[in-house]
């Protein structure tokens, strides 16, 4: 992507959790000036080799914040999986950088720390997940208060058709299956229980600053149209493009301008169709969760956002049932006592109470 764009754009620091080698490729190629690395790594191996190449070298968890808050930084995209991204991306907006983020986790758990902090140092928060990039592209052909509502797509995942028993006793094998992306094993969970969708409620309830009765959910198996958005005139604006993520990171990078992209163009010489219907709220409970964390909000998010990545994880290793996932979500959630206006602080206990509390009641039922 960036060299694709070429000057005035360049990859000035670069990190990696565990993917040492992919790093150690990307840095002699792109010639960052700092990277970081999260994970455990041999260190003084690291220094040595990052150090011949003129590179400043940041480790553990605290290198992603030395990292994003590096002078020669502008843009940060943020893409960490899960909570561990959030330090970071409040470090960014602090800092007065563009965040871009792919990692929905950070508005859902701190979406109340996030938006606050970027309006006030009037920092630029924009989504790089294809559906949230539809919606702010989408948006650019009204006003803000012309909005009625804005649709999400999903493509429903691996078990669009599947009924509720076969979903209640799945395997992991079975819920991998994604018919469209080919996504790490975690969001390829989500993506199947549709928490992935629950996620995005919550992020565009922050983002666009909307409630909840303004964000509805359809399934759009062909992963085509990424989001729609329907002004108060009942037109509705949508963003079409192949399953590609090369288009909306690019047009977060480039924002306000859109240049010449690298992604897959839509092939318009070939017959085909697009297809919608609506979740089925019995086999997909994580949207009905969702809506309940955006009525509330506080650290609901952080919460359930938790509970989720236990649960995942529980299944994963075959501890649970699919069907138990959302069961250790909705649970968990019962459980806590909201602090509606919390710190930082706050929502990382919150995180850590889920985990423990979510962990607890799957031991139980095993």
């Amino acid at each position: 992507m960036i060299q694709h764009l070429g000057p005035p754009y360049r990859a000035v620091a670069l990190s990696t959790h565990s993917r040492v080698d992919q790093l150690i490729e990307q840095t002699r190629r792109l010639r960052p000036v700092a990277i970081a690395v999260t994970g455990e790594s041999d260190t003084a191996y690291l220094r040595s080799l990052f150090g011949q190449m003129g590179v400043e070298c940041f480790f553990g968890p605290s290198g992603l914040i030395d990292l994003v808050q590096h002078p020669q930084v502008d843009i940060v995209l943020s893409a960490v999986v899960g909570a561990a991204g959030l330090p970071a991306a409040v470090s960014a907006v602090d800092a007065g950088k563009k965040l871009l983020l792919a990692n929905k986790e950070a508005l859902v758990i701190a979406g109340s720390l996030l938006i606050p902090r970027a309006r006030q140092r009037q920092t630029e928060i924009l989504p790089i997940d294809s559906e949230h990039s539809a919606v702010f592209q989408a948006m650019q052909a009204g006003r803000r208060q012309e909005i009625r509502r804005v649709i999400l797509t999903a493509s429903g995942g691996p078990f669009r058709k599947a009924s509720l028993s076969e979903m209640e006793n799945a395997r992991p094998r079975d819920a991998l299956r994604h018919p469209t992306w080919n996504m790490g094993e975690k969001i390829t969970i989500d993506s199947a229980t549709m928490f992935n969708k629950a996620a995005e409620i919550i992020e565009a309830a922050w983002l666009f600053d909307l409630e909840p009765d303004q964000i509805e959910v359809v399934i759009h198996p062909e992963s085509v149209i990424h989001s729609m958005v329907e002004f108060v005139d009942g037109s509705v604006i949508a963003q079409l493009s192949p399953p590609d993520m090369k288009t909306p990171i690019q047009y977060a990078i480039t924002y306000p301008e859109r240049l010449s992209g690298c992604g897959k163009r839509m092939d318009w010489t070939s017959e085909w169709a697009l297809h919608f219907e609506p979740p089925d709220p019995k086999r997909f409970p994580a949207l009905s969760i969702a809506y309940e964390v955006i009525r509330v909000r506080g650290t609901l998010g952080a919460v359930m956002n938790a509970a989720n990545e236990t649960a995942v994880s529980a299944f994963l290793a075959e501890k649970i049932r699919f069907g138990m996932i959302w069961r250790v979500v909705e649970n968990t959630i019962a459980q806590h006592h909201v602090i509606l206006n919390p710190t930082l602080d706050d929502l990382l206990q919150a995180d850590q109470w889920a985990r423990r509390t979510a962990e607890a009641w799957i031991r139980r039922q095993g």
